[in-house]
């Protein structure tokens, strides 16, 4: 029997996919050979990989002169690449300057290694208040090479419900969490990346897209495979790209699809997402953390809503030990914070989010 999978990542899949996978297993595509035999340089790899790329232009609404990369390293290699490739000097260069924000651990992050590159102005942070809240952005110094958000913040369970103002500045976001989660307006952005293993298909691949006249500026000692316009000359495929994770995003991809597309999934999204609030604010056992206005639609921590530090961790104990018998797992937060949170990604059906509110009622009733 599955079970349903709040982990925040590597996330569940949408079943029909997993079952389609299987099915293909040894024989994908009439070929005759599995998609991991497969030569990434093969016709029958290409169609895969084009046929991955159409789908993503198509669901995304991904401007012409934005180029789709499939890379490796997961989204916390961007937090190199980015900077390596808007904003690195030349030797005996002054540094140049990029903006981010600090939402959370993995904004954080970004900012921390594009620091080791450039010059990394952080104007703006919510970790006077645990990252509850998305802080006010102010625009950006004239000349700075990016502006970085992260869209959602996978482990506080905030989002952004409005993007910054950045005028000329590309603004570039770590959408890990929450690609084709809901519409977004790539036209916005210069740079888009995102692990897939959340929303898009398995750990190991990673999605970067990003505009053309952005690709180019890398400083001239910069490896080459951490150069954006290396990757893109060669059609993400200067080196073996993460082949099978290629095909199962495109299976993912005709999923969101024939399910209604972005719009459709953000629709679902609010529904689930709403449930989960909707219980908390009415529970006199547990709160969500995260101020109302900035609520992520697919991370929600929760927290007891009393107690001291040693009632708090009996708590969570016990809920995560009884719902996992109960079906319902990974739902214990993230190490550096604590707490519950469930992750309710574009996978996880309606039907989980019910279970998950109706065994949280159960759970308070025989607990408080």
């Amino acid at each position: 029997m599955r079970v349903y999978n709040f982990s925040p990542g590597p996330s569940m899949l949408p079943l029909p996919v997993l079952e389609r996978a299987a099915a293909e297993m040894t024989d994908a595509n009439g070929s005759g050979q599995s998609v991991m035999e497969m030569s990434h340089r093969s016709g029958e790899f290409e169609a895969i990989i084009e046929r991955t790329e159409a789908l993503l232009r198509e669901l995304m609404g991904i401007p012409a002169n934005y180029r789709v990369l499939f890379l490796q390293g997961g989204a916390s290699l961007q937090f190199s690449m980015v900077p390596l490739n808007l904003g690195a000097a030349e030797p005996g260069q002054p540094a140049k300057k990029a903006v981010y924000i600090d939402t959370g651990v993995w904004a954080k992050k970004a900012a921390e290694e594009g620091a080791k590159f450039l010059d990394a102005l952080v104007p703006a942070s919510s970790g006077d208040r645990a990252y509850s809240y998305i802080p006010e952005a102010p625009p950006p110094e004239p000349g700075c090479a990016y502006y970085h958000i992260t869209l959602n913040n996978t482990i506080v369970g905030t989002r952004w419900a409005s993007l910054p103002e950045t005028g000329g500045v590309p603004l570039v976001a770590d959408i890990s969490s929450c690609a084709l989660s809901e519409p977004l307006d790539v036209s916005r952005f210069g740079l888009l990346y995102a692990g897939a293993q959340k929303n898009l298909g398995p750990a190991g691949l990673t999605l970067v897209v990003i505009r053309e006249d952005l690709i180019g500026r890398a400083a001239s000692g910069t490896p080459a495979l951490l150069r954006y316009d290396v990757h893109a000359d060669a059609g993400s495929r200067y080196n073996t790209p993460p082949c099978y994770g290629i095909y199962i995003m495109g299976l993912v991809l005709e999923w969101i699809k024939k399910t209604g597309g972005a719009e459709a999934m953000g629709k679902r999204n609010r529904e689930k997402a709403d449930l989960l609030y909707t219980y908390l604010e009415g529970s006199r056992l547990f709160r969500s953390p995260v101020e109302r206005a900035f609520r992520s639609l697919m991370n929600i921590p929760f927290v007891p809503a009393e107690g001291d530090g040693a009632r708090r961790k009996e708590i969570e104990a016990r809920f995560a030990g009884e719902a996992a018998a109960a079906g319902l797992v990974n739902l214990a937060g993230h190490r550096l914070v604590g707490g519950m949170r469930a992750s309710v990604y574009n996978a996880m059906p309606i039907e989980g989010v019910r279970e998950l509110a109706g065994f949280m009622k159960k759970f308070e009733a025989n607990y408080v």
